[in-house]
């Protein structure tokens, strides 16, 4: 296991254990006031500690090396670990929202708001430094966990500081139904970042294309692209967590031995890794040039040339997805 990985998974336990420590603090605040603005956000913290404790385990999962049953290894955990968070969070929402409106007609007494006020306050500074870290670590290793923890503790910081403010307006105005008020549309923007979490999450676990990653892969094609690099098409590119699976089909001089056009593939290999680094596994499959492929082929001196070279394709996003050699 890699440096950077043990300091992820360290970081990410830290995370639970800090989050348990804060849910107390927040339990502690809604014991002394009653007000469901202060349960609303114990509720949340309940979410990020069991969703912390899931993004644990899958960091942990996810950096075992491949094996017989997982020949791609281990890195899809990370959408559903990104997934469960965001479900536990809408279900969190969803539990608010009911309590809040249950409790707008049928309202409870609230006391000692200025202790429970200042408690919520120092948990919700405490999740922000702790979400602006996650972020900053999930956007240096692309960590979906890592960034999904990090937009939810931003997320929970945020609606305290709307909660404090809130409960404030309560304690100087005495109308105690604002209470609820602010927990139903505390509620509501939970289930919102719900949305934004499981969005990502589920698009990984479809293999939904990442359209400005395959942006970026065909860009470096053209601008790398050699003479005989007679065509490129079936390009599909698949994400295991932070790991990038690419395949490809790369139409060479028919008349290039094995050995020849192993070398091109390396070259190929060695440019995508000088632009992506070591998280891309690329698997190209070599195709023979047909008498067709002569007029957009470039090689010079080619000593089975069938037709005159017109042009070369520009090997564009849609070009290079398209599932056939190309022709003029």
């Amino acid at each position: 296991m890699q440096a950077s990985h043990s300091h992820e998974i360290r970081f990410q336990r830290w995370l639970v254990v800090i989050g348990a420590l804060l849910l107390v603090l927040k339990l502690v605040a809604w014991r002394l006031t009653g007000s469901n603005t202060i349960f609303s956000d114990a509720g949340e913290s309940v979410v990020n500690v069991l969703a912390g404790a899931f993004t644990w385990y899958s960091l942990v999962l996810s950096r075992r090396p491949r094996d017989l049953n997982h020949p791609y290894g281990h890195g899809k955990i990370e959408f559903l670990a990104a997934g469960v968070e965001g479900a536990l969070l809408g279900l969190a929402g969803f539990l608010i929202v009911g309590k809040s409106l249950y409790n707008l007609w049928f309202p409870q007494p609230l006391q000692s708001l200025d202790l429970g006020l200042a408690l919520t306050a120092v948990a919700g500074l405490v999740n922000y430094i702790l979400g602006s870290m996650a972020l900053q670590r999930g956007r240096t290793s692309n960590s979906l966990p890592l960034l999904a923890g990090g937009k939810h503790l931003q997320a929970d910081a945020w609606s305290t500081l709307a909660m404090v403010l809130g409960l404030g307006l309560v304690l100087f105005t005495g109308w105690w139904w604002l209470d609820s008020v602010v927990a139903t549309l505390f509620g509501c923007f939970l289930l919102y970042t719900s949305y934004r979490i499981l969005q990502p999450s589920v698009a990984g676990i479809m293999d939904e294309a990442d359209e400005v990653l395959i942006e970026r892969f065909a860009a470096v094609l053209q601008q790398k692209r050699q003479a005989d690099w007679v065509d490129f098409h079936n390009l599909r590119l698949i994400k295991y967590g932070r790991m990038l699976h690419v395949d490809g089909h790369m139409t060479l001089p028919r008349y290039y031995d094995v050995e020849r056009a192993h070398e091109e593939i390396e070259r190929v290999d060695a440019l995508i890794a000088a632009e992506f680094g070591q998280r891309v596994e690329f698997f190209i499959h070599v195709d023979p040039c047909l008498p067709s492929s002569c007029s957009l082929c470039a090689q010079a001196d080619c000593p089975v040339r069938a037709q005159v070279f017109e042009r070369q394709l520009d090997w564009t996003l849609p070009l290079l997805m398209e599932n056939r050699k190309h022709r003029l």
